[in-house]
């Protein structure tokens, strides 16, 4: 383990909903080492996905501090976050959010489109992620020619292929059965092995289990 790779202090989230505040966040504290395996885990309206946008960078609190990698979050402009959001960071998705219209390869090549990366390198970064993942011979196939759980692990690949230092996953089993799940968590596995930072949000208790660590949400604040 090593330094805190994510570290935020009083973090608040405040919507207004008619003439109500709904504070999705509230004065919320939590520090991550580089290279742990959390998982978050809340009941609906528990405030997980909100600050799941926050730490990946596709939202901004309303209030308190944000470091990612020693960084203030709150001091980057858009371009840099933008950045970020590519390189430093992996988002895996409940809902896979893959183009219908791209093969595995092209769908897990993207990020490296942003980033200005040459074709030939492309290609050879995605076969070889897909590789990884167990899906060698189905790199030509779109999503609608794969089962929920290859598209699950071209979605995996995808948010590995940039080498991020962070994932983070969105109940990533929420739409597989249990023995889809299973592959899906011992793939996580092999990724925690490796060195990167995995944070998920779940609802399930076993798949909770498989982190290093929970940590549970009710109502925007962390429960003792």
């Amino acid at each position: 383990m090593g330094y805190p790779i994510i570290k935020a202090e009083n973090l608040s989230k405040f919507y207004k909903v008619g003439d109500s505040t709904v504070r999705a966040l509230d004065g919320f504290n939590i520090e991550i080492e580089k290279g742990s395996y959390v998982a978050m885990m809340g009941p609906s309206g528990s405030g997980k996905s909100t600050l799941m946008n926050i730490l990946g960078c596709l939202d901004s609190p309303t209030s308190g501090t944000y470091l990612l990698n020693n960084k203030d979050v709150s001091e980057l402009d858009d371009d840099s976050l933008a950045s970020i959001r590519n390189q430093e960071i992996g988002f895996i998705f409940q809902t896979f959010n893959l183009l219908p219209r791209y093969s595995a390869l092209e769908n897990v090549a993207l990020p490296m489109i942003y980033a200005g990366i040459p074709k030939a390198d492309r290609i050879s970064r995605a076969s070889e992620v897909l590789d990884q993942v167990g899906l060698g011979d189905r790199m030509s196939h779109k999503p609608n020619e794969l089962s929920g759980g290859q598209r699950q692990r071209v979605a995996v690949a995808r948010a590995l292929v940039m080498n991020p230092s962070i994932i983070f996953a969105d109940e990533p089993t929420g739409n597989l059965d249990s023995v889809t799940s299973q592959g899906i968590m011992e793939l996580f596995d092999e990724i925690h092995k490796r060195g990167n930072t995995l944070i998920m949000v779940t609802h399930e208790e076993e798949i909770a289990e498989r982190a290093e660590s929970i940590i549970r949400l009710r109502d925007g604040k962390l429960e003792n």
